[in-house]
């Protein structure tokens, strides 16, 4: 048998196995990652349900700055749309869609992450003094041999930037609730003394004891002194 020959069979052999070995692999992959903010749950909601806030901590913008981003539909909730374009090769282009959301505990979004379809989710939980923030990511690989084995390097592919965006979301919030947060201060101003006129200041007497001179009434006679007149 020819070189050529053995090479094309060799190849279409191990296509058969990786096809066969792929029947074994998860239909469905969740990819997941969390972070405890310090933060009840009605404050961080608004960060995650407006998609105009997301450049602030996403995973992408830090890594391309100068990536495009275009929004469509309301400002937030259900329907909010925002998609971008990079040039960089790793981030590419990608999309996001809010579909359905609960008040202060889930956002859900239809997300495209550079040809990668699936649904992403913000899920809001108590954690002690603050909240539990996980953002998953679930990829449907139906029967797709070649999507089953996309879905196996999925976590290494998409965890690390969940993580790195989690983080950013983490210091966002806090900083932000520390800034307004701060107590203001008032100092306490001397008092001011008051201003008497020249002239009308009253004399010290004994112990410091002010001493007010009594006038004598109209037409009275002059107040008899023990002092003795002079010669």
């Amino acid at each position: 048998m020819a070189p050529m020959m053995r090479l094309i069979l060799g190849l279409g052999v191990l296509g058969l196995i990786l096809a066969a070995a792929a029947l074994g692999l998860p239909a469905h992959v969740t990819v997941a990652r969390s972070v405890v903010i310090n933060a009840p749950e009605y404050a961080i909601y608004p960060y995650l349900n407006n998609l105009r806030r997301f450049p602030d901590w996403s995973p992408w913008v830090a890594r391309d700055p100068n990536m495009k981003l275009t929004y469509s539909g309301p400002p937030e909730g259900k329907g909010a749309k925002l998609e971008w374009v990079s040039e960089k090769p790793s981030i590419g282009e990608g999309s996001m869609v809010i579909v359905e959301t609960e008040q202060s505990r889930n956002v859900s979004l239809a997300a495209n992450y550079n040809g990668l379809e699936g649904i992403s989710t913000y899920d809001l939980a108590p954690s002690g003094a603050g909240s539990k923030v996980t953002w998953t990511f679930g990829y449907e690989t139906g029967s797709s041999p070649m999507k089953r084995w996309k879905g196996l390097m999925l976590d290494g592919f998409i965890g690390a930037e969940y993580h790195a965006g989690l983080e950013k979301l983490k210091a966002k919030i806090e900083g932000d609730r520390r800034s307004t947060a701060r107590p203001t201060i008032v100092v306490p101003q001397a008092p001011v003394a008051p201003i008497v006129p020249q002239g009308e200041q009253p004399a010290a007497g004994a112990a410091g004891q002010s001493v007010v001179k009594e006038m004598p009434a109209p037409g009275a006679a002059p107040a008899q002194t023990d002092a003795p007149a002079r010669q």
